[in-house]
């Protein structure tokens, strides 16, 4: 996968995919282990350098380096349980040939140990792992693995290993993960020779995402003189100039301990790891001299400029404005680490929030719809940068831009930024570093990747309290701390790049021409014997691709291997004396509150029902209460970690024509800030303000603006939901809230010169939402804190408004579904009989429906979904195993690896309905015909058991991911039976 890492405050802004499974009610033996190592201490071939404790995070970080090769090592000891393992290499392509990305690809499909095809693909199914992936950066390569299990660990981290430092790197294996020339059928040597490869294709999906065009611009002209020059994804235009020996030198130059940074996390034994390591890879190599180092950008003496050009918009909101430009100041050396975090605070005040001056100058001035791509603080190359500026702009505005953010430099040298604002900024940390994910040892991996790559201290990075103390320090010291920094860095510093971007209405024919001359140009250099070889080679690729593989080389859990018990939750439920039901959960959340609420759509009148995700998505940005929306934001920053509203469909488990409508409220605080949290709800409840046109007007743009420009990654599921339309009746509201259907709304309402008529829909949704008649909440605390929790969430339900008449359901077919309240996998403190209101059409028939989106994009996203059975059917748990089933037997090998396609599969989703899917897809009608030649091939068996129990495999892995201390009730306050 290629990415373009955006390091800065990685840890602290993945905001909520960041905690932890079990902490705080365990033993810290994780950490007293960890703490028993002495410096100079020799382990398996490693020797100790540093033990550091960082009990903001609640971990101990052990820094090593192996004696013979010099590779580094972090272990992060912490009490999860949820393990994980990466490597890194530093990776510096000097061209736009895609190497090291087609290499991240190709070292995965086969090694010296696992040398049957595709090792990497094929232990997803062995595997009980809660991740597993690779990831192509600027400067480097990382291969991340997490699981549960220490087997599985051992197991993953042994083909991991070999596939890093001993991969087979086959011809056959380059061509069809990297590019090849091949018949467009191959086994007819008349039809045309074409351009085919995962990653050729991937990338020309990539850029078909203008956002994408234009961050990459934007780091290759910023910092033009070394590898950050190049595309390391690779250009689709430059890809088949790599040929099969280059990708092998820089796998022999790149891929070696001496140029390698080995990283683990968890509660599993250091010991373990390191002799696994040291004897399955490192023994066999001797140390060299890594040239891998990249030089420090040479800074330029005054600001440059620079034009580039993209595809049209068709979902932009005028047509006429379609240009982007921003601003980007080169800063400081990332090895820095505190004034890389000081500037990254910088940037968020700078940025964040329609409280920020970037955000008043620019978002709120009409001129465009949106900040421009890439805006604000990355640290992922070696100088970090800041950028900042406008999309869906006029082209004759650039220079208006160019002139406001001139402006706000000054504006904001002249005037600093307000203290409050700081201190929403401070407690915004503290809130994130208490804030508890699953995915915790992956987002650490993640935010020290960048800095430890350019030889920066890793555990320097974590140390974020000592920071924040140094932070607070520096501004008592000297008021004009910040301004000073904006000063050097933005007003007085030349290197300085202005980048700007605009539509070409035959951009993509222009694309396809070039990519016909370099194909033209490949095929007349070659003989007639050199043609002759790429048709057998072709067929020889098609006969391998099909051929049955021998897996038994492979590792592998068996289903005796997972545990046979769900672990329990203990819930408590209870009726307020309004008879709201109210859930609480007691979990180790380490002094934060998580609260949320379900309110029912029932009674909505159906033409307002379109507008609910745009309702949803300004209720919490428009002021309420005595508040305007700037102050309302400023509240939210400072008392809470985020309030968030998203309409909510819920299909019932038992019928598939069944389906509760509502919209889910959630916010997260500390639990000192829990009554002016929910005073902030009980104000968006009772008093939300609807009389700011302008700002409704600026969040309606950037909304329509990010819906279009999510369709280039999300293409796959615009498909399936369209096609999924027709098959249950809560499809068709699915398509209405979160379909193309939507998008297209959204852009009509950005286009309207009139938008009042719709600014007044959103009061009439309020009166039949924001009230206690359909209401249902949740909390997940510390048991110290559910006491007090309870005593707010009553003052809130009693606080908000009831209806002073009862308003009939607008659909009159409504199921009351009671149920005692104890759902599988948990204890009830007290079972209550809870009623909840179902929608239930009975006249409902599914049909078929076709529908084909034209987009201007090189590649396809493909969804054809089938109507099957509910949830608790018995046949349910087949369908999710044969989805599984077919993904890696069949439709992998078809839709990628033959098709060229970046991704493809069958899932079954909790509604009952059965989804085939591809992404990034050259093909369109060829796919189609596979998704059916699946339904074949499954129906012929042409499987084994042991397929099947690797499938089952696959499925608990799912089934048995980690669930956050926060999320713990999550799907039961969904649902509530």
């Amino acid at each position: 996968m290629w990415s373009r890492y955006r390091a800065a405050g990685g840890l602290l802004s993945r905001g909520r995919s960041l905690n932890q499974k079990s902490w705080r009610w365990k033993s810290v033996s994780a950490n007293e282990r960890a703490l028993q190592y002495r410096v100079g201490e020799q382990i398996h071939g490693f020797t100790v350098r540093q033990v550091t404790a960082v009990p903001e995070l609640f971990l101990t970080a052990v820094k090593l380096s192996h004696d013979s090769t010099g590779a580094k090592y972090l272990h992060v000891a912490r009490e999860d349980s949820n393990n994980l393992f990466s490597i890194q290499f530093r990776t510096t392509p000097m061209d736009s040939t895609g190497v090291p990305h087609i290499l991240e690809h190709t070292v995965l499909c086969g090694s010296q140990k696992y040398p049957c095809r595709d090792p990497f693909f094929k232990m997803l199914n062995r595997s009980l792992s809660t991740f597993m992936n690779a990831f192509t950066a600027s400067d480097y390569t990382l291969y991340p693995f997490s699981t549960q299990n220490p087997k599985d660990f051992q197991n993953l981290l042994s083909v991991y290993l070999d596939a890093a430092f001993f991969p087979c790197l086959r011809q056959l294996d380059f061509w069809q993960e990297g590019w090849r020339l091949e018949h467009e059928n191959p086994t007819d040597p008349q039809t045309p020779l074409v351009f085919k490869g995962v990653v050729f294709n991937e990338m020309k999906g990539a850029f078909t995402d203008n956002e994408r065009i234009f961050a990459q611009h934007l780091q290759n002209k910023l910092l033009p003189d070394h590898t950050y020059g190049v595309v390391s994804g690779g250009d689709p235009l430059s890809i088949p100039d790599l040929t099969w020996e280059q990708l092998k030198q820089f796998h022999a130059t790149h891929y070696h301990p001496s140029n390698s940074r080995f990283f683990t996390y968890g509660n599993f034994p250091l010991e373990q790891h390191l002799k696994q390591i040291h004897e399955e890879a490192l023994v066999k190599f001797e140390r060299i001299e890594s040239k891998t180092d990249i030089p420090k950008q040479k800074l330029w003496e005054k600001p440059r400029e620079h034009r580039v050009t993209c595809g049209l918009d068709s979902f932009a909101a005028d047509p006429s404005k379609q240009t982007t430009v921003s601003v980007s100041y080169l800063l400081t050396d990332i090895t820095d680490t505190f004034e890389t975090f000081t500037l990254s605070l910088l940037s968020s005040l700078l940025v964040d929030g329609p409280n920020s001056p970037f955000y008043k100058a620019l978002i709120e001035s009409g001129v465009g719809t949106d900040f421009s791509p890439d805006v604000g603080f990355n640290s992922s190359t070696r100088e970090a940068y800041f950028s900042v500026g406008l999309q869906g702009i006029a082209e004759t505005d650039i220079d208006t831009v160019k002139q406001i953010i001139a402006e706000t430099v000054d504006e904001v040298i002249a005037k600093g930024f307000e203290e409050d604002r700081i201190e929403a900024l401070l407690h915004k940390i503290e809130i994130q570093l208490k804030h508890q994910s699953t995915s915790f040892g992956l987002a650490l991996t993640s935010y020290i990747a960048s800095c430890w790559n350019q030889d920066g201290d890793p555990v320097e990075l974590l140390k974020i309290a000592d920071k924040v103390s140094r932070f607070r320090q520096c501004l008592r010291e000297n008021p004009t701390f910040l301004q000073e920094k904006v000063k050097k860095y933005f007003k007085d510093n030349p290197h300085r790049l202005t980048l700007s971007m605009s539509p070409e209405e035959d951009y993509y024919d222009k694309q396809a021409k070039l990519e016909a001359e370099k194909l033209k140009k490949k095929v007349n250099a070659l003989s007639e014997e050199e043609k002759k070889q790429i048709f057998e080679k072709g067929l020889e690729l098609i006969d391998l691709q099909s051929k049955p593989q021998d897996t038994s080389c492979l590792p592998a859990l068996k289903v005796s291997d997972i545990e046979p018990k769900i672990p329990f939750t203990v819930l408590e439920t209870t009726l307020t004396a309004d008879e709201v039901p109210v859930q609480y959960c007691a979990q180790p959340t380490n002094g934060v509150v998580y609260f949320r609420a379900v309110s029912s759509l029932n009674t909505l009148p159906e033409e307002l029902k379109p507008y609910v995700p745009l309702f949803c998505n300004v209720i919490t940005k428009m002021g309420c209460g005595a508040l305007d929306y700037r102050e309302q934001a400023q509240k939210i920053e400072l008392k809470t970690g985020g309030m968030s509203v998203s309409p909510h469909i819920i299909p019932d488990d038992s019928h598939l024509d069944v389906y509760e409508q509502g919209v889910l409220f959630s916010s997260l605080c500390l639990d000192r800030n829990l009554p002016d949290m929910m005073n902030l709800w009980s104000e968006i409840f009772n008093n939300p303000r609807f009389e700011e046109e302008e700002h409704f007007r600026v969040l309606v743009k950037k909304t329509a603006q990010e819906l279009s420009n999510g369709i280039p990654d999300c293409g796959h599921l615009y498909a399936s939901i369209r096609a999924s339309k027709n098959l249950t009746p809560s499809g068709e509201l699915q398509e209405m809230f979160s379909g193309m259907d939507q998008v297209k709304l959204m852009k009509r309402i950005a286009e309207m010169p009139d938008i009042k008529p719709v600014l007044r829909k959103l009061p009439r949704i309020k009166k039949y939402l924001l009230n206690s008649d359909n209401i249902r909440c949740s909390v997940n605390a510390a048991p110290q804190q559910i006491s007090e929790a309870s005593k707010e969430v009553e003052k809130f339900i009693k606080g908000i408004t009831r209806s002073k008449k009862e308003r009939k359901p607008v659909r009159p077919h409504v199921i009351e579904k009671s149920s005692e309240v104890k759902p599988v996998g948990s204890k009830m403190l007290n079972c209550l009989q809870i009623t909840r209101k179902l929608i239930n059409d009975p006249t409902f028939k599914p049909c078929q429906m076709k529908t084909h989106f034209v987009l201007p994009f090189p590649v396809n996203y493909i969804g054809e979904c089938i109507r099957t059975v509910p949830y608790t059917a018995t046949d349910y748990a087949s369908l999710r195993i044969l989805a599984r089933l077919m993904t890696s037997k069949f439709l992998h090998r078809e839709i990628r690896e033959k098709g060229g396609a970046y991704g493809g599969g069958a899932k079954l989703s909790h509604n009952g309905i059965f989804t085939f899917y591809s992404y990034r897809d050259p093909n369109s009608l060829a796919t189609l015909k596979t998704f059916e030649r699946a339904v074949e091939w499954a129906k012929s068996g042409e499987f084994t058991q042991q397929d099947i129990d690797e499938a089952k495999l696959a499925v608990f892995a799912a089934v048995d991911a980690p669930i956050a201390p926060s999320d713990k009730e999550i799907a039961y306050i969904q649902s509530l039976h």
